[in-house]
């Protein structure tokens, strides 16, 4: 897969935009580690049952740390409220984890360097508690019940959630060859989930809803703060403290035609100072950018930032 950037500024190449920001950098670096603990668990036996299986020290790492049933009693009930947040690092193949973290990766850098570091980091964990949350009271419901449910797939589709509603517009191309905008690829793989519910396959569906539904409600309450979500926030209009029927479907819609891209950044339009520092005021910018994120960059920051990768 790949993405058009045509529809923000970005200055590509220079600090302003992080390819591995730190918080992404350290989920990616976390959950690889829990995936070699994982393989090496399975590869520690400590006994054999009657039938004459194995017993490996994983049995214990799913006991406790993989979301288990809320519904078990007795000495069967497994459920402590802490794996609410290690069931996200756990994954059951290597194909398991190198997807969610290359789908986390390739929309989840983006998100990042918009909301801010600490932000996100807030962002990711709730979705992936709210994925969490909806496989543990709902399987039950809708799927009979539910086995040990691991992986970080609920918090990524938020994240994917986010990159729809940021920037409904940009293209992913599937299989690097097909061009499809994220808000019509998201809505279909999330209308797809809701369609998968109960088909008792391993793959955990209501997880992926519930990390979408906190995705999608965490970015309306967070309107507000004007996040550099271009103008999907700016579609949100309220009526009596409560969206109208409207606001939701605006948040989906194209940007307007007369917007303008980087090119209103053009570097030949900039009538430079001599007797300003430049590299001091691209230091000032930098640090504010990794204390705030860049969406707090006024016009004139991100025209500076721009003029200053130009010159790198």
């Amino acid at each position: 897969m790949g993405l058009d950037s045509r529809d923000y500024y970005r200055p590509s190449g220079f600090g302003g935009f992080s390819f591995f920001p730190p918080v992404l950098k350290k989920i990616l670096f976390a959950n690889g580690i829990v995936f070699f603990i994982q393989l090496i668990s399975q590869m520690i036996v400590y006994g054999y049952t009657s039938d004459g299986y194995t017993l490996s020290y994983e049995y214990f790492l799913t006991k406790y740390f993989a979301l288990n049933s809320i519904f078990t009693v007795g000495d069967h009930n497994n459920f402590y409220i802490w794996q609410l947040l290690t069931y996200q690092f756990m994954h059951g193949s290597f194909t398991h984890i190198l997807f969610n973290m290359f789908m986390l990766w390739m929309f989840g850098m983006e998100i990042e360097n918009i909301m801010g570091s600490k932000k996100f980091l807030i962002f990711y964990l709730a979705c992936g508690f709210g994925a969490g949350l909806l496989q543990l009271f709902l399987s039950q419901l809708f799927e009979g019940g539910m086995g040990p449910t691991i992986g970080a797939s609920g918090a990524v589709f938020g994240v994917m959630i986010a990159f729809a509603m940021y920037f409904p517009d940009r293209y992913v191309f599937i299989y690097f060859l097909i061009p499809v905008k994220a808000k019509y690829l998201i809505a279909f793989l999330v209308v797809l989930e809701f369609m998968s519910v109960g088909d008792r396959s391993f793959v955990a569906h209501l997880a992926h809803i519930g990390g979408a539904i906190t995705a999608f409600f965490f970015i309306l309450y967070d309107r507000r703060n004007r996040i550099g979500a271009g103008n999907v926030f700016g579609s949100f209009k309220k009526s009596n403290n409560r969206f109208s029927s409207s606001s939701l479907r605006n948040a989906f819609k194209s940007r307007p035609k007369d917007v303008e891209d980087a090119k209103f950044y053009d570097i030949n339009e900039s009538k430079k100072d001599d007797t300003i520092d430049y590299q001091e005021e691209v230091d000032r910018i930098l640090d504010k950018i990794s204390q705030h994120g860049y969406q707090k960059l006024s016009e004139s920051e991100k025209k500076t930032l721009f003029e200053a990768s130009k010159k790198k």
